[in-house]
């Protein structure tokens, strides 16, 4: 069973939230990045989302392009990307991990090599923000022989008609972006978040995660009442960015949002 599946429906038995964190691989350093990815599970983390760095981050907001920004500047790439993968798996063989990132360079690479290193390396499954869902199936397709899934983004703006694919080949989970914007706004509303969520999840197979403006316990504990648990990436990049330690500045921000969710 792919990890993914496994934690979740772990999660779930128990009747726990999911939570997810995001960071960039490569900042804020390539030293620092396996570190904090074991911070952040003694945090609490269910399940880590590695973004692949880009040049043209188009659905990210500032904080998250600035780090791209600087990992590319370390030359943190998807060579680098896998090995931060491959040395987290040293240690921790049961924490999934999901590269989260951009069409481009996935197909520099090549789909068929870099499924095969993302298997290698001990990556779970795949995000690409960029890929339509109808031009998906090669891709799913590539990643599924390896066991590897591809994660899905369901957005307020996602018609019906696009929404029912979506769902039927939904695999690991469903990312639902609570709000139409680039990461890290802020322009919550849990009252539309919670009756969109709640169509999102009706025919859903897998679980749904909320994403986008979760800042702090509060906000998590407020979209995770609608989901299956909740995704926070901007403001713990920025706190990472701002941290003399890293790796305790990721322990210590994610505990707080456990103890929320779990309180």
């Amino acid at each position: 069973m792919n990890r993914i599946d496994a934690r979740l429906s772990a999660l779930r038995a128990a009747g726990r939230k999911a939570l997810v964190p995001f960071i960039t691989a490569g900042d804020p350093s390539r030293e620092v990045t396996v570190p904090v990815m074991h911070a952040l599970v003694e945090g609490g983390a269910d399940l880590i989302e590695l973004g692949v760095p880009f040049s043209d981050p188009m659905a990210d907001g500032p904080v998250i392009q600035k780090s791209s920004e600087r990992a590319i500047e370390r030359k943190a790439g998807l060579g680098f990307v896998f090995e931060a993968v491959r040395a987290f798996r040293s240690r921790d063989t049961e924490t999934p991990v999901v590269l989260m990132g951009y069409l481009n360079p996935v197909e520099m690479r090549g789909l068929e090599r870099f499924a095969d290193e993302a298997a290698a390396a001990g990556v779970d499954g795949v995000l690409l923000v960029d890929l339509p869902p109808e031009e998906a199936d090669p891709v799913r397709t590539a990643l599924t022989a390896r066991g590897l899934h591809l994660i899905a983004l369901v957005a307020p703006t996602t018609t019906e008609a696009r929404l029912a694919p979506l769902q039927r080949h939904a695999q690991g989970y469903l990312y639902y972006v609570s709000f139409a914007g680039v990461t890290g706004a802020a322009k919550l509303d849990t009252v539309d978040v919670a009756a969109r969520a709640a169509v999102v999840r009706a025919h859903s197979p897998v679980p749904v995660l909320i994403g986008f403006g979760i800042k702090d316990a509060a906000s998590a504990k407020a979209l995770a009442a609608h989901g299956d648990g909740v995704i926070v990436g901007s403001a713990l990049v920025q706190a990472l960015a701002e941290a003399a330690d890293p790796a305790a500045a990721a322990r210590a921000f994610l505990a707080a949002i456990r103890v929320g969710l779990d309180g």
